[in-house]
C-alpha cells in the first residue's frame, strides 16, 4: 500500500452526505433546508446510501482522465491508475446519456468538454466473499467488511491487485462540466 498518492484540487467542492440517525434528525435536517432556500419550496428525493468510497471521475474530450477521492472535500487523492481497473468506468464517453426523465436532445451530438462524474466506489458483496475465499485459500486473513476492502483497494501501488477486487461504481452526480450545457434542473435529470 502506498502511503502518497498526488493531491487533486477538486475544481467543485465534493461535499460530504449528513447522517440522520432518527425521525428527529431528519426533520432538524428538512428545517435547515429550508430556512437556507430563503423561501423557495425544496423538492425532497430518497435514494439508498451506497456504502463505499466517494470519488470524482473526469472525462475530458470524453476520454477518462482522472480519477481524485473526496479526501478534505477540496482536496482529494490521485487514484487513477487504480480506479481505470473498475469495468463500471468506462474510459470514453460517446454520446450525452439520456434517462426516461429526460430523452437526449437531437441536437447534442458530442460530450462536453470536461465531464466530471461523481459517485463512489463499492464492493458488491458476492465479490466480498469470494474475495474472502481467495484469501482464506491463500493462507491469509480475511477481510473485516466490504467498504473498508474497497476503500483500501484504491491505496494499493500495484493496479492489477486493485482489479483483482472487483470493485463497482455508482454514479449518483455531476461534478464539474465545461463547454455544455447539461440541461438537468433536477436530481432526478441528473
Amino acid at each position: 500500500i502506498s502511503a502518497t498518492f498526488d493531491p487533486v484540487v477538486h475544481r467543485v467542492p465534493m461535499m460530504s452526505l449528513d447522517n440522520a440517525m432518527n425521525r428527529e434528525e431528519l426533520v432538524a435536517w428538512a428545517d435547515r433546508v429550508v430556512k437556507g432556500l430563503d423561501g423557495q419550496v425544496p423538492t425532497f428525493v430518497c435514494e439508498l446510501k451506497f456504502d463505499g468510497l466517494a470519488m470524482s471521475i473526469r472525462y475530458e474530450s470524453g476520454t477518462f482522465v482522472q480519477a481524485a477521492t473526496r479526501g478534505d472535500g477540496k482536496v482529494g487523492e490521485d487514484v487513477t491508475a487504480n480506479v481505470a481497473t473498475i469495468a463500471d468506468i468506462p474510459h470514453a464517453l460517446s454520446a450525452p446519456v439520456s434517462t426516461a426523465a429526460r430523452p437526449a436532445r437531437q441536437d447534442a451530438a458530442a460530450v462536453p468538454p470536461v465531464v466530471e462524474v461523481r459517485g463512489e466506489v463499492y464492493m458488491r458483496t458476492s465479490s466480498f466473499q469470494r474475495l474472502n475465499e481467495r484469501a482464506l485459500a491463500a493462507g491469509d486473513k480475511p477481510f473485516v467488511n466490504p467498504r473498508n476492502s474497497a476503500a483500501g483497494s484504491r491505496r494499493q501501488k500495484d493496479p492489477a491487485k486493485t482489479a483483482e477486487r472487483e470493485l463497482s461504481f455508482f454514479t449518483y452526480q455531476l461534478g464539474q462540466i465545461e463547454g455544455g450545457d447539461p440541461d438537468l434542473p433536477t436530481h432526478q435529470a441528473e
